[in-house]
């Protein structure tokens, strides 16, 4: 990676921790202290806890396309501020309508997919599964510490505790935005591209269904794991952190080299089926729970890493084929239908794994994993080549960041071209017509007086 690309995914990286954490902590302790709240039955508790999930979904493609038209930090810092008076409003909130209105703010800062097309900004095709990857290890790590920190914090004033240190670590990530992470480049003069085109991609649309199936999979998976790890193992809530941090721990030391071996060999398609043969098999492992005692131990186990590593690689491929597929102009609507999909699937797997935990117990949702993983592989199994572009980051001089972007235009083999505000150029190339000595024959680092020939 370049030094701007290092920097970049960097601090979207510390954005992803302190977002992620204080969401993470409020998760699996809202519905044992929301019913603490005036007014409170079991339907509004559920509406609590599921309600974020749907400002999330209806608002993704809002924030994407506006990030396409007005840049994605501005809309990120606005997701941010909402997201933290969302957490402050739940905070002193007595009742749980107005909990119910805290965590619908929260959700309408929906940025999930506005970052994943900023990831895309500032990373070079063949770099942007590793961010990705650095992003979803992130995300791991905030859920793990989240497990442990929370119910400490929520011991210390229940909810409100929480959401106050939620909002706080919203202003956080706030400040990274501002003073850390650097200004993406933006085409001169872009228009968005119509909404229509972009609905109408056929890679989008199998992109999106899934990640929806495979969210839909992942919140089915939680509604039974954490009973089984009560029966199988006799681990309480507040030790559970103990199987999922060294399984996911594990799961990203086997991601890593899956990811990197599909870039260098050029094997994605190949890396995502067997990614979806892994859910399969996760599947089939975890409906052996329960026959033993060491047997079902070993297969609850077994079952959660194999599905982690085929998750894992899962979320880090899908968005980075997103947005390598489609082009700048696209990026921000696109990943927001993306992330619409990522939404509608965790609210809905999570109601479909409560029914199925009802009806049919825990073998339920471990069936209907494996129907699931059979559907994400059919859906990808048609996915598009990728295309042989790559991007490369220039640092342009002040006196050349006008003229710039129509003297690289002009080159063979270029596709895109974006300048941030502080003068990184961000050029999209097709690999097989570009020259890179055509590029450095521009001199575009040095002043308008001091060019040599």
């Amino acid at each position: 990676m370049s030094a701007f690309e290092r920097r970049s995914v960097l601090f979207l990286t510390l954005l992803y921790i302190f977002r992620m954490l204080g969401l993470f902590m409020v998760l699996p302790l809202l519905a044992l202290y929301a019913e603490q709240y005036e007014g409170a039955t079991p339907l509004l508790m559920g509406l609590a806890l599921g309600v974020y999930g749907l400002s999330q979904a209806l608002l993704q493609i809002p924030f994407g396309m506006c990030s396409d038209r007005w840049g994605r930090k501005p809309l990120i810092a606005f997701g941010l501020l909402l997201f933290a008076l969302g957490s402050l409003l739940a905070a002193y909130s007595e009742t749980i309508w107005g909990l119910i209105a805290g965590r619908a703010l929260q959700g309408a800062g929906a940025i999930a997919g506005v970052i994943m097309a900023l990831v895309g900004d500032v990373t070079a095709e063949r770099n942007r599964s590793k961010a990705m990857a650095s992003i979803g290890a992130a995300i791991g790590v905030a859920f793990a510490i989240s497990l442990v920190l929370g119910p400490v914090l929520a011991s210390w004033g229940g909810l409100p505790v929480l959401f106050m240190v939620t909002a706080a670590l919203a202003v956080v990530g706030l400040l990274i935005l501002q003073l850390g992470l650097p200004d993406p480049p933006r085409m001169k003069k872009a228009a968005p591209a119509a909404f229509s085109e972009v609905l109408g991609h056929g890679a989008l649309l199998r992109l999106t269904a899934a990640v929806f199936t495979l969210h839909f999979a992942l919140m089915a998976l939680f509604v039974a794991v954490p009973g089984m790890l009560m029966l199988q193992l006799g681990l309480q809530v507040t030790a559970h952190w103990q199987v999922y941090l060294p399984v996911m721990l594990l799961a990203f030391a086997f991601m890593v080299p899956a990811i990197i071996w599909a870039e260098r060999a050029k094997r994605h398609h190949a890396v995502l089926r067997l990614s979806a043969a892994l859910l399969f098999m996760a599947g089939l492992l975890l409906l052996l729970v329960g026959a033993d005692l060491w047997a079902g131990a070993f297969a609850l186990l077994a079952g959660l890493l194999l599905f982690f590593i085929g998750f894992n690689v899962l979320e880090a491929s899908l968005p980075s084929m997103l947005t390598r597929l489609l082009s700048m102009e696209q990026r921000g609507a696109a990943s927001g239908v993306y992330s619409t999909g990522q939404f509608v699937g965790t609210f809905l797997g999570g109601l479909a794994g409560g029914a199925l935990l009802s009806l049919y117990g825990s073998s339920g949702v471990f069936a209907l994993l494996v129907v699931l993983a059979v559907i994400i592989a059919g859906v990808l199994w048609q996915l598009p080549a990728l295309p042989e572009f790559n991007t490369l980051f220039v640092d342009v001089h002040a006196d050349r960041r006008h003229t710039a972007p129509g003297q690289l235009s002009g080159l063979p083999g270029v596709l895109e071209v974006a300048v941030s505000e502080a003068g990184v150029a961000s050029i999209r190339v097709d690999e097989k017509d570009f020259r890179e000595e055509l590029l450095a024959a521009l001199q575009l680092d040095a002043p308008m007086g001091q060019q040599i020939g």
